[in-house]
């Protein structure tokens, strides 16, 4: 085990400064969701050089595939995002982002260049494991359906498939150096909610001439906060968050309607459907009871994150290996959402957090803002720890 990790550890360094040096190129030329054209091609020049074979997915997905030289064995899937977001970057960076507002805002660079170097390593390592691993590199996870709703339709799970599946996401939060796990239920579901309320517009001074969308709009999001408090069980954690509140009137001008956008996440799929029913029933039932109408769309995204436990407590044991207990954290639940959710619903999975902070340094800022960066060190940590714990997996 030892000579392993040494092994790796040699080869991560060697691979560090590669790495680095795609996750800037990556960083500079970011992509929105299902637009990664240039980023896919980037991704199989990156995987002929190394003599890996590919194909295309999902328009813009690439899988890569690494046999062992040992003969049949365990197959094991190891995936990373691709898309950025539509966000303008700070500027000043000497990697920053060339195209305007559009930005690697949540890391998915790192998780790209991660991969690649991997795979650098494990190539040069097949000739020490038996069995197959599936490199995927998916486009979309930013944007509903999400890519990896598309790939598993299309089989990126089929021949050969694997019995695991293992992937990671920066966490500023965390320092650079260390990464964090948590077996079971570990992230949320998360549905999009588009609400209209239609009333009687009309002047501000004559409220009780029209049908205040306004009022009525800020009745339902109050009401609606009440099957949170009041219908969820607490021990299922749920979030009901209103993001957009539309109402194109004036100082004296009452609107015709009012927009509101939303989200809805939570980790039971029961308690779930349940809760869009009662949120659709009870939004509808007091914009009519007030004299207006209530267009209320639930648009169902993506699904709850589980860990199974025996694969991600064998990762978390392989970096305490790797790392050093020290370096390894217990993640809390987490309300936000992958589309990894998806694989972990059909794969023993195991998604864990690479820490890419650096508080000294001033490198603290969340994702999915302009500020957002990480201590580059975390690369070499990233790609040594997957691929020790890629190793690892394929001898149980």
């Amino acid at each position: 085990m030892s000579i392993l990790k040494e092994r790796i550890e040699t080869l991560a360094e060697e691979f560090f400064a590669d790495t680095v040096a795609w996750r800037r190129h990556l960083h500079q030329n970011p992509e929105l969701s299902f637009e990664e054209h240039e980023t896919a091609r980037f991704v199989e020049q990156r995987l002929e050089s190394l003599g890996i074979p590919y194909e295309r997915m999902a328009g813009t997905g690439v899988v890569g595939t690494i046999r062992g030289e040992l003969g049949e064995g365990k197959v094991l899937a190891l995936r990373a995002d691709m898309d950025a977001l539509p966000i303008q970057e700070v500027e000043g960076r000497r990697y920053g982002s060339r195209r305007s507002g559009v930005m690697h805002a949540c890391g998915h660079d790192v998780h790209t260049a991660s991969l690649l170097g991997v795979a650098s390593i494990l190539q040069q390592l097949r000739g020490s494991f038996a069995g197959t691993v599936k490199l995927i590199f998916q486009p979309g996870e930013e944007r509903l359906p999400g890519g990896a709703s598309i790939m598993i339709k299309e089989g990126v799970l089929e021949n050969p498939v694997p019995q695991g599946i293992i992937g990671q996401h920066v966490m500023p939060l965390i320092e650079a150096g260390k990464v964090g796990f948590r077996a079971g239920k570990y992230m949320a579901s998360c549905d999009e909610l588009f609400m209209t309320i239609k009333g009687k517009g009309g002047h501000g001074a004559h409220p009780h001439q029209n049908i205040d969308p306004i009022a009525i709009a800020a009745q339902i999001i109050t009401a609606l906060q009440q099957i949170v408090s009041r219908n969820a069980d607490p021990r299922t954690p749920t979030v009901l968050s209103w993001g957009k509140i539309i109402g194109n009137g004036a100082t004296n001008v009452i609107p015709e309607e009012v927009y509101l956008e939303g989200t809805f996440r939570t980790f039971d799929e029961k308690w779930r459907a349940e809760a869009h029913s009662r949120m659709v029933k009870m939004a509808v039932g007091i914009a009519e009871s007030m004299g207006a109408s209530c267009d209320f769309e639930v648009r169902k995204g993506y699904p709850f994150l589980i860990n199974e436990a025996k694969i991600t407590e064998a990762c978390r044991q392989f970096a305490v290996e790797y790392l050093g207990e020290e370096h390894v954290v217990e993640l809390d639940i987490w309300p936000a959402a992958e589309d990894f959710s998806y694989y972990s619903q059909e794969v023993n999975a195991c998604f864990y957090r690479l820490g890419t902070g650096n508080k000294a340094a001033g490198i603290t800022a969340a994702v999915h803002t302009p500020t957002f960066d990480i201590d580059e060190r975390a690369l070499r940590t990233s790609i040594g720890l997957m691929a020790y714990m890629t190793m690892r997996q394929m001898e149980k």
